[in-house]
């Protein structure tokens, strides 16, 4: 796990940091991704962008009236049909989840684009729900990109719970400290998001990186400092 930091959220920033880089990303609707898809981009090929699931599913449930919608039941009921096939499939190989995929989740995601596409002539485009549906209907490629690529997960929980807690505390550091400051904490963050990720305490894992730090350990031997190093030092053991 990889954190990068940068002054702010401008477009550029996120081409500078994918330079060179050819395939798939998984994003929000965050419009500073956008051109990272098209011919323009000039560090490489057109990206390819996949949706997050959860984030069509959260504007779905904000769209919907006190009063409730059946439209919105209906849409959170087949995104739940597919949402227990990933569960099924969690942790297994890529090969193995796009099979799955292919067999039983690209026909409900066909269906479900069709239904939507169907409500949303019956919607006002200028309501919360219309604009909700809008919203995934014209993303639809890339809501469809996880049923072709199984490393693309379903939705970028994942990442989201990674970056919650460094979210918090960049506020809380919002006037402190210097940009290389910044650049360190991304570092740190790193290493602490993957030593979780790899079921590594990351206080344990950074003693003992200090601590092999200063007894001279070799540049050239960095492979052996990283956190997974680590875990498998600490199963052996």
């Amino acid at each position: 796990m990889v954190f990068h930091y940068r002054p702010g959220r401008k477009g550029e920033y996120a081409a500078e940091i994918l330079d060179g880089f050819d395939g798939t990303i998984q994003v929000d609707a965050y419009g500073g991704y956008s051109h990272l898809a098209t011919p323009k981009r000039t560090s490489g090929d057109p990206l390819r962008l996949a949706f997050c699931w959860a984030h069509g599913r959260r504007k779905l449930i904000k769209s919907q009236p006190k009063k409730g919608s059946p439209i919105v039941d209906e849409a959170l009921l087949r995104i739940a049909a597919l949402y227990k096939i990933e569960d099924s499939i969690r942790g297994c190989d890529p090969d193995h989840r796009r099979a799955i995929r292919q067999n039983l989740s690209r026909s409900l995601v066909d269906e479900f684009f069709t239904w939507l596409t169907a409500q949303a002539a019956r919607v006002s485009r200028k309501s919360d729900l219309g604009e909700a549906m809008a919203y995934m209907l014209k993303r639809q490629d890339g809501f469809r990109l996880f049923l072709d690529d199984g490393c693309v997960d379903i939705d970028s929980n994942l990442v989201e719970n990674a970056i919650r807690s460094p979210a918090m505390n960049r506020r809380n550091a919002l006037f402190a400290g210097h940009d290389e400051g910044g650049r360190n904490w991304a570092r740190f963050a790193s290493l602490i998001g993957t030593c979780k990720m790899n079921g590594v305490e990351p206080y344990a894992y950074l003693r003992d990186l200090f601590i092999s730090l200063a007894n001279g350990h070799l540049a050239k031997d960095i492979d052996a400092l990283m956190p997974w190093a680590y875990a498998q030092r600490i199963s052996a053991s």
